[in-house]
Formats: C-alpha cells, structure tokens, sequence
C-alpha cells in the first residue's frame, strides 16, 4: 500500500515521549484541591532513609545484603511507633528477608487492604563503570546519584516517609495499608514477592497493589506532558546460549571454533527484527494519539493501525528504541564469556540473551524463534530461570492482564497527578521491562504500575551508568504519595 504523500517519516525522532502527550485515553481530571507540600523537617527525614538505602548494598553478590536493608527500615517503623506485630520480617533465608509493614485500620475495616509493593534489591554497579561511587549517595547540580536511585529505592524511601509520617500526624485509615519491600526483582534466587504470596498470602492479601517499579511522569526538556499508568507489562526471558568445539592450539586457527560459532549466532540476532505487533493496549494508546494528535508523525501512526499495516511506517518508529520495544519483542545478549587459555582456540563460548517478550507469547516460542534464527545444531539454547537453573524448555509463562481501571484507584491517581503536574494527561501503557506485577495479577489480584518520579524521556539510567533522578522529581514524589496513601485509605 501506498503511504500518504503527506507523511513525514524523520518525525518518528520525537519519541514515545511525545506521542504520550496525545494518547490520553482517562478522562482528565479537575484538581479540587492543592497537595500539601512536605515541610523542610519531612522532606530532611525522606533524604535521610533515601540516602540510608542507597548506601546500604543490597545486590545479589557476596557484598550485597537485602536484610541489612529491611532491618533499618524495621528499625525506623519501630522508632515511629508502629506494633512490632505490624512490622514483619520475613524471608527464606538471613540474607534475603522480606519486611511487611501493615498500617491498620482503625476499628474493623471498612475495605480490603491497599498494597504497596517495592523491591529493595538493585542491580549490580561496578564503582570503575561510574563517575561516582554508585554505593554513596550524592547530590549535585539538582540530581541525586547512585545505584537505586531510580530503580526504586527511591519509592521505598518516599514510601516509608509517608507512612511514618501518616503516623505521626495520627491519621486514622478506614481500610488497612500495607507496604512490602521486597528481594530479588533484580535477579537471583529468592523472589520476595513471589515468596510473600506462596509463603505468607495473609501478609500481603490485597484489594489492589500499587507497583511504583512502573509507569510515571514523563519530561521533555524539563517540562512534563504526560504520565503513564502500566496496564500490562511483557515478560522478562533469559537464554543461555553456549557453542561447543574441539578447539586446538590457537598457531593453527579455524574460524569453526566456539567464540566464532557464537558470534555468527549473535550478529543474526543482532540483524534480526521480531514481528511487528499491537496487543489491545497498545492498540488503544496508538489510536487515541491519532485522533487528537496535530502532530504529523500521525501519518505515520494511522498507517501502523492499518490492516495490513505499513512497513514504512513501522520501520520509522522501530528505529526509536523505546517505540521499537513497544512493538515488537526484543532479545540482546547482555553477557559473553569464552574460551580457557591465551594460546588455545576456544572450547567453549557463552553468552546470556536477555529478552522482553510482548503480552500473548510464551517463552517457549521466543526459545524456538531463536533456534530457527541461528540454524546452528552446534548451538544450545536453554532458557535459565531467575534462580539460574537452567531447562531444555522455557515456561508458559503468562503476562499481566490488564486490570479494570478501578475508580477507588484512578480517580485519586489523576487528581494527585494533575494536582502536582497540572493539565497533564494521563494514559494506560505498557511497561517495556517487567516487574514483580506479573506474580500478583496471576494470583488475581489488581496491579497498578505508577511511581510518581518525572524523568527525562532520554535520561532513564536504570541499571545503567551513573543512575539518578532529578531532586525535585524526588520531592513531588514523596507529596504524590503522601495524598495518595491518604486517599487510598479513606481520609
């Protein structure tokens, strides 16, 4: 099919970001009243838990301990006041222990709970990678840096912050709250939010869960034009790919040995593109954008909901790489190790492919995808589990639902937002990644991803080198989440 004439395909370099401005499928919402803003004494307590947690070093490596952690959490709900009944602490084992903190209502409760659910581990950070230490909080020119503080100590402090301090002014909630800081988002063996839910139902038993891992206020140049509430999120895969040859002394080299094998394999991946695909949130986020856009990338977006839709258009937007994950499912080798001596061909090659899988897909059929692709029998392609077992055949894993906007939610969600960021549209949207809301809307509970934080669209340093959040995103945070747990509960 032949694209419009009118179609300007350079303009897929405005990004997600701004098309969020225009995909706003919630209703808009009129602020009644300002959100109070944290007093120099509450903003001074939340900066003190935020940089207590960012140097506490809670990875999944020997130096790493998540209950060194969630015992100085424990340690301050303790101090604020709170039963130590209310104020759990558990885990499978000493290093990985969940903390559970329950808000109680007063009297029986007029609902079911309301659950905030934060992991506190965060993903490893090599100090010669950064131009900070990435275990040492620091602040400078409005940013504050190190490992977490994004992904998401920086939710856990505003949320441990608003609960003390709810306490504090005596607020009485009609309905329980409940906060869980958990283990092993980021990797590793011990899911503390998987375990919680297998383990202790009773503890983290929900009407709804509020995941700040997800969603948020988006910025460009500053200014914010949308947030993102995650209705659905795709699933997270890891593969070990490993080649296998006889090697041999590296004088007479061949290009069959292992590391070559691999990187054949690799650079096919590298090349390679995953179908096109819109699932109904996605769909819906696209088709609201070209009903009320000006803007003309909207060509290019009208020509992507066609049936069949066009290639043009698709390939403009694939090479945004926010976009390009938004529409197709996407696999990168994230880690290579070969071989076994200088002087040696190499035996033995691996690499670790990390995928994000789209909603609707089994981790099993990406497994076979990538096995047409290398056409390698020399190749193994297992697919590793977040406790590093590996297995033959992948999982049918499923992806989240999207939950019925529930008013109790949503109505205080775009009033807080617009309230703090006014005028700002809000949207459904899919989470590129993935976050521990997949294990609670399996148990049939409804997940909510939003964390409030305002970030530059091109600035997401999440697991990346030198992560941070701009210090006043920091502070309208913590007001979000104050009101919100507020109205949550019932004031």
């Amino acid at each position: 099919m032949a694209m419009d004439e009118t179609y300007n395909e350079p303009m897929h370099k405005l990004f997600l970001s701004s098309l969020l401005l225009a995909a706003a499928s919630l209703t808009l919402v009129d602020a009644q009243s300002p959100v109070p803003t944290a007093s120099a004494e509450d903003r001074a307590q939340a900066r003190a838990i935020y940089k207590e947690l960012i140097e506490i070093n809670t990875t999944d490596t020997s130096l790493g301990n998540v209950t060194t952690a969630t015992e100085a959490m424990r340690k301050r709900f303790l101090d604020a006041g709170f039963a130590p009944d209310d104020v759990q602490l558990v885990g499978p084992n000493e290093r990985k222990m969940n903390l559970v903190v329950r808000y109680r209502a007063e009297g029986k409760p007029e609902k079911k709970a309301a659950l905030f659910l934060c992991h506190i581990d965060v993903v490893e950070a090599l100090p010669t990678d950064w131009h900070t230490n990435p275990f040492e909080f620091i602040e400078k020119d409005g940013y504050f840096y190190g490992r977490g503080t994004l992904d998401m100590k920086d939710s856990d402090a505003v949320l441990v912050a608003s609960f003390i301090r709810l306490r504090r002014e005596g607020f009485k909630p009609k309905r329980d709250l409940i906060l869980a800081l958990t283990a092993d988002e980021e990797g590793g063996k011990s899911n503390g939010a998987e375990w919680l839910l297998k383990n202790k139902r009773e503890l983290v038993d929900a009407a709804f869960v509020i995941n700040p891992d997800s969603g948020g206020v988006e910025l460009i140049n500053g200014k914010p034009f949308a947030a993102g509430v995650e209705a659905t999120e795709k699933i997270y895969a890891d593969f070990r790919i490993t080649a296998h040859n006889k090697g041999g002394h590296s004088s007479l080299p061949r290009p069959d040995n292992a590391i070559y094998e691999l990187t054949t394999a690799l650079n096919k991946l590298a090349a390679y593109q995953f179908p096109f695909e819109l699932n109904p949130v996605t769909r819906t986020f696209f088709a609201n954008l070209e009903k009320v856009s000006p803007h003309p990338l909207d060509r290019g977006i009208h020509y992507i909901l066609k049936d069949p839709p066009n290639k043009r258009a698709i390939k403009a937007m694939s090479e945004d790489p926010t976009l390009n994950s938004t529409i197709h499912t996407t696999c990168v080798a994230t880690r290579l190790s070969g071989g076994h001596a200088n002087n040696a061909l190499p035996q033995t090659a691996e690499a670790n492919v990390n995928c994000r899988i789209l909603p609707g897909h089994a981790i099993e059929e990406v497994r076979q995808q990538l096995i047409a692709l290398f056409n390698d029998p020399g190749l193994t392609i297992e697919f590793v589990a977040d406790n590093g077992i590996s297995s033959a055949i992948g999982p049918d894993r499923k992806a989240i639902v999207p939950p019925t906007p529930l008013p109790e939610v949503m109505e205080p969600l775009i009033r807080i937002t617009q309230a703090i960021w006014p005028g700002i549209p809000v949207t459904p949207m899919m989470e590129e990644g993935a976050s521990d809301s997949v294990y609670y809307a399996q148990a049939g509970i409804p997940c909510y991803g939003y964390s409030a934080m305002a970030i530059e669209h091109d600035d997401v340093r999440a697991h990346g080198q030198d992560e941070r959040v701009p210090v006043e995103s920091f502070w309208k945070s913590l007001d979000f989440f104050y009101a919100f747990a507020k109205e949550l509960g019932g004031e």
